[in-house]
């Protein structure tokens, strides 16, 4: 299959692109620099779309916002971050459309939801509920493809939760300033919320690349696995360095809302679960 995918120099479309050369897809890279060795083309949010005739599907996955925030990434211009993220996307869409790009596949977020109260049972039935802005862009953007699809066009908008993992080359990972803060004495605030690796996020892209068009509608599919309380975090974090220190207070489960994922898991997608992490977590700090 040939595809074009946009962010592939991300923390998170590093590992989507890597996964979908890795299985023998033709993947040409959308975005400002290239990867080695992967076709690539020049662009970006604020230009217009490049020619994608030829090309079988379309992995959205850049977003411009200020670096390590999506939420509030807005900074103080948030006309500039709508439309970067809101007008370049849905013209990018309108272009893959075109051109006879026969699918596209949109990285949305579990922002969609941050209206539901705490505690929540989040299914991929409830309707977008965002209370900021780069939670209502994801869903316009998904709404926009909603309306889009049809014949000749299947969608996808995956309402990904927090992704952890090493991330593209020469970039930190999310954990990163936590672990050697915490490994100086340094006590963090306890915390909860839900994961899940790239690596598996990637495996819910390949495979929604791949099956049959019937089975992307509706087109909303949540992508999470663990949820994750910092004190088991940081006690992974002390199990493979050896070093033992004192850990933050556990966090109430209740202030955290579940993400079900039905759909995917109906697909055959199966993301490697807590003991996934704690492998993650000594490849993280190995050295």
């Amino acid at each position: 299959m040939k595809i074009a995918i946009t962010g592939a120099t991300g923390r998170v479309g590093y590992p989507i692109a890597r996964h979908l050369v890795a299985l023998g897809h033709h993947v040409t890279t959308l975005g400002r620099k290239p990867l080695p060795g992967i076709a690539h083309l020049p662009w970006d949010l604020t230009g217009g779309p490049p020619d994608l005739t030829g090309t079988d599907a379309l992995v959205h996955a850049a977003f411009a916002h200020i670096p390590n925030r999506y939420r509030g990434g807005e900074g103080d211009d948030p006309k500039a971050f709508r439309a970067r993220n809101l007008d370049g996307t849905l013209q990018l869409f309108a272009k893959a459309s075109a051109c006879g790009v026969g699918r596209i596949i949109y990285l949305s977020s579990r922002a969609v939801y941050d209206g539901y109260p705490a505690g929540s049972i989040l299914t991929e039935s409830l309707p977008a509920r965002p209370k900021n802005l780069y939670g209502v862009l994801k869903a316009e953007v998904e709404d926009w493809l909603d309306v889009a699809a049809g014949p000749g066009l299947a969608v996808a908008s995956l309402r990904a939760t927090g992704v952890y993992g090493p991330g593209a080359p020469g970039q930190p990972h999310k954990w990163r300033d936590m672990f050697e803060s915490y490994a100086k004495g340094v006590m963090p605030r306890p915390g909860i919320g839900s994961e899940v690796h790239e690596d598996d996020v990637a495996a819910a892209i390949a495979l929604l690349l791949t099956v049959e068009a019937d089975r992307l509608s509706p087109a909303f599919f949540n992508v999470s696995d663990i949820v994750l309380d910092r004190r088991d975090l940081l006690t992974a974090f002390n199990d493979a360095t050896g070093n033992p220190r004192p850990l933050p207070e556990r966090s109430d489960p209740a202030t955290v809302s579940v993400m079900r994922c039905d759909r995917l898991r109906g697909l055959g997608w199966q993301p490697r679960g807590i003991t996934g992490l704690q492998a993650s977590v000594q490849s993280m700090t190995s050295g």
